[in-house]
């Protein structure tokens, strides 16, 4: 199994960046899909970023193209997403996901494990 501890969430104008982490503990991290979604109050949780296991494919949502940028380090066991750009709609918690397959990864339901959320406010 794996646990999953987001951070680097907090608060930021508009226009500025943010960059979060996850740091994962479990036997086979460097095997895993791993993605970002994000909820806001009232919505459903929506996809974000996917990374394949060696960091070679990424994905993202058509929302946060050309602004954030997912990577991960295998031998550190973390997850990152840099924020750029951001607006007062990205405004939510943040979660990161680990799953097995890319086939999967901008659904919820492509993912086995999740870490317990960071909160991003975005001032207008």
């Amino acid at each position: 199994q794996v646990q999953l501890v987001e951070s680097g969430g907090g608060l930021v104008q508009a226009g500025g960046s943010l960059r979060l982490s996850c740091a994962a503990s479990g036997r086979t991290f460097s095997t895993y899909v791993m993605g970002w979604f994000r909820q806001a109050p009232g919505k459903e949780r929506e996809f974000v970023s996917a990374i394949s296991w060696a960091g070679r494919r990424t994905s993202y949502a058509d929302s946060v193209k050309g602004r954030f940028t997912i990577s991960r380090d295998n031998v550190k066991n973390t997850l990152h997403l840099q924020m750029s750009s951001l607006k007062p709609d990205d405004t939510a918690v943040y979660y990161c996901a680990a799953g097995v397959t890319m086939t999967t990864a901008t659904v919820v339901e492509g993912y086995d494990y999740w870490g317990q959320g960071t909160q991003v406010t975005v001032s207008s």
